[in-house]
């Protein structure tokens, strides 16, 4: 595949504000701790790490008409991601509280911000239309808008033949909204590939251990490749018949914050392009083990990443 069609990640374009804290947050207490400011949004750090691994990106979303926006669509275009920005005059860009605690685990508090604001109409269908593959996340369906938007998107990548992918995002949003009005939600996304961590694969399907899981999910969505993340227990892809367990890396954590996103804009950026679900997983294991160790959801490429995408054929920039 020489000149490759995009993968089109839609939904959410924010800023993330990581917060670990040195000592227990007490109330009216000060302590120190480490804040930084990055970009984020789930479908985003999909596209940029699908660019990051060679695959051609592009990203739809809303951002506000401010600076926080202009800055994350700069942060896109530098990255190599194509945007397809919608901008929002009257709402701000979104931005995501991220608290970290000692085990490298967050806790996230999303803001309401113009990334939940995209309608059906605002989508641009010559994009949709000439990319490859469609990802979507829940956090464009958890709301309307944007659900509408996002269901539309996927109508319109179907018709166009492109394959779709789908992360469940939030096990806390999944149980606010209730199992069965989520299912509802997602009936009709007949996904080609679904990625949940297990604790959304709990909350999806009500079992409890990982192969339970998976089989529940495939009568859930029995056409898809399911591939479970299962943090420092790796990962597990049931693709058809075929079991795949993948083994983490030795990396210590120390910040889970876009772990999920990079394992699934890895997998899908190699598979796109080698249709071999087994280097396509053992790729992305490598990226998120990576990813975990340092902080934010895209943490600047250094010599380790470049080493580790290297062994799988790719070669990124300096």
């Amino acid at each position: 595949m020489s000149n490759p069609r995009p993968l089109l990640a839609l939904g959410d374009l924010t800023w993330d504000v990581l917060a670990k804290p040195d000592t227990l947050l007490l109330p009216g207490g000060d302590t120190t701790g480490r804040v930084l400011l990055m970009g984020g949004g789930s479908a985003a750090n999909v596209a940029v790490w699908a660019a990051r691994v060679g695959y051609p990106s592009t990203f739809v979303g809303a951002v506000g008409r401010d600076r926080f926006g202009e800055f994350a669509v700069q942060e896109l275009e530098a990255e190599g991601v194509a945007p397809h920005i919608v901008w929002k005059p009257h709402t701000p860009t979104g931005v995501i509280l991220v608290l970290i605690d000692a085990a490298g685990q967050r806790s996230m508090l999303t803001s309401q911000g113009a990334d939940f604001e995209l309608r059906p109409e605002e989508l641009p269908v010559e994009v949709i239309q000439q990319a490859e593959h469609l990802h979507i996340t829940a956090w464009s369906l958890f709301t309307n808008p944007p659900r509408q938007a996002a269901l539309r998107a996927v109508e319109m990548a179907r018709e166009a033949g492109l394959s779709v992918s789908f992360d469940p995002a939030s096990f806390q949003m999944i149980r606010e909204i209730g199992r069965e009005e989520f299912r509802r939600i997602t009936r009709g996304l007949q996904p080609d590939f679904v990625f949940p961590n297990l604790e959304e694969g709990q909350a999806l399907t009500g079992a409890r251990r990982p192969e339970e899981v998976l089989e529940s999910l495939r009568g859930l969505y029995p056409e898809a490749m399911l591939l479970l993340k299962l943090a420092a227990r790796g990962a597990l892809i049931l693709d058809g018949e075929r079991l795949i367990r993948l083994e983490a890396t030795q990396d210590q954590p120390v910040d889970a914050t876009g772990a999920g996103d990079s394992f699934c804009g890895a997998f899908l950026g190699h598979y796109l392009r080698s249709r071999d679900p087994l280097a396509a997983g053992q790729l992305a294991v490598q990226v998120a083990g990576w990813v975990i160790a340092r902080f934010g959801a895209r943490p600047p490429v250094d010599a380790e990443l470049r080493g580790r995408l290297k062994h799988y054929g790719y070669r990124v920039p300096a």
